[in-house]
Protein backbone atom coordinates (compact mmCIF):
# COMPACT_ATOMS: atom_id res chain seq x y z
CA UNK A 1 0.00 0.00 0.00
CA UNK A 2 1.57 3.31 -0.86
CA UNK A 3 1.70 6.34 1.00
CA UNK A 4 -0.55 9.16 0.05
CA UNK A 5 1.01 12.34 -0.26
CA UNK A 6 0.26 15.24 1.72
CA UNK A 7 -1.93 18.10 0.15
CA UNK A 8 -0.30 21.56 0.06
CA UNK A 9 2.55 20.39 2.74
CA UNK A 10 3.79 23.74 3.17
CA UNK A 11 0.11 24.95 4.48
CA UNK A 12 0.47 24.07 7.78
CA UNK A 13 -2.81 26.68 8.75
CA UNK A 14 -5.33 23.69 8.63
CA UNK A 15 -5.78 20.00 10.02
CA UNK A 16 -4.92 16.99 7.63
CA UNK A 17 -4.84 13.96 7.50
CA UNK A 18 -1.97 11.14 6.46
CA UNK A 19 -3.01 7.42 5.80
CA UNK A 20 0.44 5.31 6.28
CA UNK A 21 1.63 2.97 3.90
CA UNK A 22 3.55 0.03 4.02
CA UNK A 23 6.59 1.48 3.96
CA UNK A 24 5.90 3.51 7.03
CA UNK A 25 4.25 0.73 9.31
CA UNK A 26 5.95 0.04 12.30
CA UNK A 27 7.55 3.63 13.11
CA UNK A 28 6.66 5.46 16.53
CA UNK A 29 4.34 7.91 16.53
CA UNK A 30 6.77 10.56 17.46
CA UNK A 31 9.26 9.55 14.96
CA UNK A 32 6.94 9.62 12.28
CA UNK A 33 5.59 13.31 13.29
CA UNK A 34 9.45 14.48 13.44
CA UNK A 35 10.09 13.25 9.90
CA UNK A 36 6.86 14.57 8.01
CA UNK A 37 6.57 18.08 9.86
CA UNK A 38 10.26 19.74 8.73
CA UNK A 39 10.26 22.89 10.42
CA UNK A 40 8.11 22.21 13.80
CA UNK A 41 10.03 22.50 16.71
CA UNK A 42 10.36 18.90 18.54
CA UNK A 43 8.82 20.13 21.68
CA UNK A 44 5.70 21.63 19.81
CA UNK A 45 5.65 18.31 18.53
CA UNK A 46 5.47 16.35 21.41
CA UNK A 47 3.18 18.67 23.12
CA UNK A 48 0.68 18.13 20.17
CA UNK A 49 0.95 14.27 20.96
CA UNK A 50 0.14 14.87 24.79
CA UNK A 51 -2.51 16.97 24.43
CA UNK A 52 -4.39 15.14 22.13
CA UNK A 53 -4.01 17.13 18.83
CA UNK A 54 -2.77 14.10 17.09
CA UNK A 55 -5.02 11.10 16.61
CA UNK A 56 -4.51 7.81 15.25
CA UNK A 57 -7.92 6.11 13.52
CA UNK A 58 -9.23 9.07 15.79
CA UNK A 59 -8.11 8.12 18.75
CA UNK A 60 -5.37 9.65 21.65
CA UNK A 61 -2.28 7.94 20.91
CA UNK A 62 0.97 8.10 22.78
CA UNK A 63 4.23 8.81 21.45
CA UNK A 64 6.06 5.66 21.49
CA UNK A 65 2.88 4.33 19.74
CA UNK A 66 3.72 1.76 16.92
CA UNK A 67 2.04 2.96 13.47
CA UNK A 68 0.12 -0.06 11.13
CA UNK A 69 -0.61 0.22 7.99
CA UNK A 70 -3.80 1.55 6.77
CA UNK A 71 -3.99 3.84 9.81
CA UNK A 72 -5.01 7.46 9.48
CA UNK A 73 -3.04 10.11 11.74
CA UNK A 74 -4.61 13.38 12.28
CA UNK A 75 -2.47 16.40 11.95
CA UNK A 76 -2.92 19.49 13.87
CA UNK A 77 -1.82 23.27 11.90
CA UNK A 78 1.49 23.10 13.49
CA UNK A 79 3.48 26.48 13.26
CA UNK A 80 7.38 26.09 11.83
CA UNK A 81 10.31 27.75 13.29
CA UNK A 82 11.19 31.09 11.66
CA UNK A 83 15.15 30.13 11.37
CA UNK A 84 13.64 26.28 10.17
CA UNK A 85 11.61 27.40 7.27
CA UNK A 86 14.24 28.27 4.81
CA UNK A 87 13.80 25.69 1.73
CA UNK A 88 17.12 24.32 -0.38
CA UNK A 89 17.77 26.21 -3.55
CA UNK A 90 17.08 24.76 -6.86
CA UNK A 91 20.96 24.64 -6.76
CA UNK A 92 21.51 22.88 -3.92
CA UNK A 93 18.97 20.46 -4.79
CA UNK A 94 20.46 19.62 -8.49
CA UNK A 95 24.03 19.31 -6.92
CA UNK A 96 23.18 16.82 -4.44
CA UNK A 97 21.53 14.71 -6.47
CA UNK A 98 24.90 14.86 -8.62
CA UNK A 99 26.17 13.10 -5.19
CA UNK A 100 24.60 10.30 -5.45
CA UNK A 101 27.00 6.85 -5.53
CA UNK A 102 24.97 4.13 -5.36
CA UNK A 103 21.04 3.50 -5.35
CA UNK A 104 19.11 0.41 -5.36
CA UNK A 105 15.74 -0.20 -4.21
CA UNK A 106 16.15 -0.16 -0.64
CA UNK A 107 19.17 1.73 0.15
CA UNK A 108 20.85 5.11 -1.87
CA UNK A 109 24.54 6.79 -0.17
CA UNK A 110 25.69 9.89 -1.38
CA UNK A 111 29.20 11.19 -1.46
CA UNK A 112 28.75 14.25 0.95
CA UNK A 113 30.64 17.07 0.82
CA UNK A 114 32.18 18.76 3.80
CA UNK A 115 30.98 21.68 5.07
CA UNK A 116 26.89 20.00 5.03
CA UNK A 117 24.99 18.43 8.35
CA UNK A 118 23.99 15.13 8.10
CA UNK A 119 20.65 16.25 8.72
CA UNK A 120 18.94 19.81 10.10
CA UNK A 121 18.59 21.79 13.66
CA UNK A 122 20.56 23.03 15.57
CA UNK A 123 20.61 26.47 13.34
CA UNK A 124 21.15 24.83 10.42
CA UNK A 125 17.88 25.35 8.51
CA UNK A 126 18.92 21.82 6.68
CA UNK A 127 21.38 18.92 5.82
CA UNK A 128 21.69 16.36 3.66
CA UNK A 129 18.44 14.12 4.27
CA UNK A 130 16.30 17.12 4.01
CA UNK A 131 18.25 18.17 0.73
CA UNK A 132 17.39 14.70 -0.76
CA UNK A 133 14.03 14.79 0.66
CA UNK A 134 13.06 18.04 -1.36
CA UNK A 135 15.26 16.86 -4.50
CA UNK A 136 13.11 13.17 -4.79
CA UNK A 137 9.81 13.64 -4.05
CA UNK A 138 9.18 10.19 -5.23
CA UNK A 139 10.98 8.48 -2.35
CA UNK A 140 7.89 7.90 -0.41
CA UNK A 141 10.12 7.01 3.19
CA UNK A 142 13.83 8.16 3.57
CA UNK A 143 16.29 8.17 6.31
CA UNK A 144 19.74 8.32 7.56
CA UNK A 145 21.11 5.05 8.57
CA UNK A 146 23.91 6.26 10.23
CA UNK A 147 25.47 10.23 10.15
CA UNK A 148 29.13 11.75 9.70
CA UNK A 149 30.44 15.04 11.39
CA UNK A 150 29.80 18.18 9.34
CA UNK A 151 33.04 18.71 8.53
CA UNK A 152 33.56 14.77 7.23
CA UNK A 153 33.04 14.15 3.67
CA UNK A 154 32.58 10.76 1.94
CA UNK A 155 30.22 7.69 2.40
CA UNK A 156 26.64 8.33 3.99
CA UNK A 157 23.76 5.90 3.81
CA UNK A 158 19.93 6.18 3.88
CA UNK A 159 17.46 3.78 4.02
CA UNK A 160 14.22 4.14 1.18
CA UNK A 161 12.30 1.40 3.34
CA UNK A 162 11.34 0.93 7.02
CA UNK A 163 12.76 -2.72 6.93
CA UNK A 164 15.80 -1.51 5.17
CA UNK A 165 16.64 1.04 8.36
CA UNK A 166 16.02 -1.80 10.85
CA UNK A 167 18.08 -4.16 8.69
CA UNK A 168 20.80 -1.74 8.64
CA UNK A 169 20.68 -0.70 12.52
CA UNK A 170 20.56 -4.42 13.28
CA UNK A 171 24.20 -4.40 11.44
CA UNK A 172 25.69 -1.49 12.95
CA UNK A 173 24.87 -2.92 16.42
CA UNK A 174 26.44 -5.99 15.48
CA UNK A 175 29.86 -4.49 13.84
CA UNK A 176 28.20 -6.02 10.55
CA UNK A 177 29.15 -3.25 8.70
CA UNK A 178 32.70 -2.35 7.90
CA UNK A 179 33.57 1.19 7.82
CA UNK A 180 36.61 2.49 6.23
CA UNK A 181 38.02 6.51 6.65
CA UNK A 182 41.19 7.80 5.11
CA UNK A 183 42.38 10.87 7.30
CA UNK A 184 45.63 12.74 6.56
CA UNK A 185 47.58 12.86 10.66
CA UNK A 186 50.05 15.33 12.13
CA UNK A 187 53.07 13.77 11.99
CA UNK A 188 54.89 10.41 11.09
CA UNK A 189 52.63 7.40 12.08
CA UNK A 190 55.26 4.68 12.77
CA UNK A 191 54.97 1.01 13.76
CA UNK A 192 52.66 -0.06 11.49
CA UNK A 193 48.91 -1.02 12.45
CA UNK A 194 47.64 1.06 15.52
CA UNK A 195 44.35 -0.28 17.52
CA UNK A 196 43.40 3.13 20.07
CA UNK A 197 40.53 0.94 22.69
CA UNK A 198 39.97 4.46 24.60
CA UNK A 199 36.60 5.18 25.72
CA UNK A 200 34.76 8.23 25.12
CA UNK A 201 32.34 11.10 26.97
CA UNK A 202 30.67 13.75 25.62
CA UNK A 203 30.17 17.17 27.42
CA UNK A 204 28.72 20.23 26.82
CA UNK A 205 30.21 23.37 27.46
CA UNK A 206 28.99 26.85 28.46
CA UNK A 207 26.90 28.11 25.24
CA UNK A 208 26.04 24.28 24.23
CA UNK A 209 29.35 23.48 22.44
CA UNK A 210 30.15 19.47 22.16
CA UNK A 211 33.00 18.12 23.50
CA UNK A 212 34.00 14.66 23.84
CA UNK A 213 36.59 13.45 25.32
CA UNK A 214 38.64 10.41 26.65
CA UNK A 215 37.48 8.69 30.00
CA UNK A 216 38.65 5.57 31.27
CA UNK A 217 35.89 5.35 34.20
CA UNK A 218 32.71 7.27 32.66
CA UNK A 219 33.17 6.88 28.46
CA UNK A 220 31.38 4.66 26.45
CA UNK A 221 33.42 2.15 24.57
CA UNK A 222 35.34 2.87 21.19
CA UNK A 223 37.80 1.19 18.92
CA UNK A 224 39.58 2.39 16.06
CA UNK A 225 42.04 1.14 14.02
CA UNK A 226 44.81 3.16 12.18
CA UNK A 227 47.06 1.32 9.73
CA UNK A 228 49.53 4.07 7.51
CA UNK A 229 49.15 4.22 3.95
CA UNK A 230 51.73 6.40 3.07
CA UNK A 231 54.44 8.96 5.09
CA UNK A 232 55.22 12.48 4.13
CA UNK A 233 57.61 14.83 6.21
CA UNK A 234 55.16 16.05 8.97
CA UNK A 235 52.44 13.72 7.66
CA UNK A 236 50.77 10.46 7.51
CA UNK A 237 48.17 9.63 5.41
CA UNK A 238 46.05 7.14 6.79
CA UNK A 239 43.49 4.44 6.31
CA UNK A 240 41.19 3.72 9.13
CA UNK A 241 38.58 1.24 10.56
CA UNK A 242 35.84 1.95 13.52
CA UNK A 243 34.40 -0.62 15.30
CA UNK A 244 31.96 1.56 16.91
CA UNK A 245 30.44 4.99 15.77
CA UNK A 246 31.07 7.23 18.71
CA UNK A 247 30.57 11.05 18.33
CA UNK A 248 33.81 12.71 16.88
CA UNK A 249 35.30 8.75 17.64
CA UNK A 250 38.06 8.96 14.45
CA UNK A 251 38.86 13.05 15.71
CA UNK A 252 39.12 12.25 19.61
CA UNK A 253 41.12 9.03 19.10
CA UNK A 254 43.79 10.20 16.03
CA UNK A 255 44.33 13.30 19.19
CA UNK A 256 44.88 10.70 22.34
CA UNK A 257 48.05 9.32 20.13
CA UNK A 258 49.79 12.51 19.38
CA UNK A 259 48.66 12.51 15.68
CA UNK A 260 45.18 14.87 15.63
CA UNK A 261 43.67 15.15 12.08
CA UNK A 262 45.05 17.98 10.23
CA UNK A 263 42.30 20.68 9.97
CA UNK A 264 40.55 19.43 12.51
CA UNK A 265 39.77 23.52 14.26
CA UNK A 266 38.46 21.28 17.90
CA UNK A 267 40.77 18.62 18.58
CA UNK A 268 43.65 19.31 16.19
CA UNK A 269 46.92 21.15 16.32
CA UNK A 270 46.67 24.72 15.74
CA UNK A 271 50.20 25.26 14.06
CA UNK A 272 50.63 22.50 12.12
CA UNK A 273 46.62 23.16 10.72
CA UNK A 274 48.61 26.72 9.63
CA UNK A 275 51.11 25.06 7.44
CA UNK A 276 48.56 23.15 5.87
CA UNK A 277 46.20 25.82 5.45
CA UNK A 278 48.82 27.83 3.37
CA UNK A 279 48.70 24.66 0.90
CA UNK A 280 45.19 25.14 0.46
CA UNK A 281 43.78 22.85 2.92
CA UNK A 282 40.13 24.87 3.72
CA UNK A 283 38.72 21.85 5.63
CA UNK A 284 39.33 19.25 8.09
CA UNK A 285 41.08 16.09 6.12
CA UNK A 286 38.66 13.02 7.04
CA UNK A 287 36.49 11.45 4.17
CA UNK A 288 34.69 8.27 5.06
CA UNK A 289 36.14 6.12 2.27
CA UNK A 290 33.70 3.15 1.83
CA UNK A 291 31.16 0.87 3.52
CA UNK A 292 30.94 -2.91 3.29
CA UNK A 293 28.33 -4.93 4.46
CA UNK A 294 25.53 -7.80 3.28
CA UNK A 295 22.97 -6.16 1.23
CA UNK A 296 19.27 -6.11 2.71
CA UNK A 297 16.82 -8.68 1.24
CA UNK A 298 19.71 -10.57 -0.82
CA UNK A 299 22.47 -11.16 1.42
CA UNK A 300 24.92 -10.36 -1.18
CA UNK A 301 28.08 -8.63 -0.11
CA UNK A 302 27.87 -4.62 -1.06
CA UNK A 303 31.02 -2.77 -0.84
CA UNK A 304 30.11 1.57 -1.56
CA UNK A 305 33.11 3.56 -1.89
CA UNK A 306 33.43 7.12 -2.27
CA UNK A 307 36.28 9.29 -4.39
CA UNK A 308 37.85 11.41 -2.21
CA UNK A 309 37.22 14.58 -2.56
CA UNK A 310 39.50 17.20 -5.26
CA UNK A 311 40.73 19.45 -2.68
CA UNK A 312 42.18 16.36 -0.73
CA UNK A 313 43.84 14.98 -3.78
CA UNK A 314 45.56 18.50 -4.37
CA UNK A 315 47.02 18.84 -1.23
CA UNK A 316 48.47 15.06 -1.48
CA UNK A 317 50.48 16.07 -4.59
CA UNK A 318 52.50 19.05 -2.89
CA UNK A 319 53.68 16.85 -0.15
CA UNK A 320 57.31 14.88 -0.14
CA UNK A 321 56.90 11.55 0.48
CA UNK A 322 59.10 9.18 2.88
CA UNK A 323 59.86 5.81 0.83
CA UNK A 324 56.65 4.00 -0.50
CA UNK A 325 53.29 3.16 0.51
CA UNK A 326 52.65 0.96 3.56
CA UNK A 327 49.61 -0.05 2.66
CA UNK A 328 47.65 -1.01 -0.32
CA UNK A 329 45.05 1.53 0.24
CA UNK A 330 44.88 4.52 -1.38
CA UNK A 331 42.15 7.59 -1.92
Amino acid sequence: MAAKPLKNREDSSRVRHREIGDAEAGQRLDNFLLRIMKGVPKSRIYRAIRRGEVRVDGSRAAASRKLRAGESVRLPPLRQAENETVRPSGTARAAILHRIIYEDERLLAINKPSGLASHGGSGLSFGAIELLRASRPDLAYLELVHRLDRATSGCLLFAKRRSALRAMHEKLRGNAVDKRYLALLAGRLAGGKRRVDAPLATHMRRGGERVVMVEEETGKNACSIFEPVQIYHGATLAAIRIETGRTHQIRVHAASIGHPVIGDDKYGDREVNRRFRALGLKRMFLHAQALTFERPGSGESLCISAPMEPELQRVLEQLKPLGGATSGSSG
